[in-house]
């Protein structure tokens, strides 16, 4: 998740995903037990996401991913 935790902090990504698509795919990764999703501590009742154990699990594999992106993508630029 590279630093984001609030879901309007995902939606201001470059890649300008929709708000339900967002929404869909957090429920599907929190859903998948890769996510969790917790009130923030301040007082803005924000919630904040958090990569689970099984989440961290595949940095090795979204990492490969990244890299085969970058060199087989024209235009590719985004970094994870």
């Amino acid at each position: 998740m590279h630093g984001k935790s609030h879901f309007k902090e995902f939606l201001a990504s470059p890649e300008r995903i929709a708000t339900n698509i967002l929404a869909e795919r957090l429920a599907r990764l929190t859903a998948n037990g890769l996510v969790e999703r917790y009130p923030s501590s301040d007082i803005s009742g924000r919630e904040v996401y958090r990569l689970t154990e099984k989440g961290h699990s595949l940095h090795g594999v979204m990492a490969q991913i990244k890299t085969w992106g970058l060199d087989h993508i024209e235009g590719t630029d985004a970094r994870l």
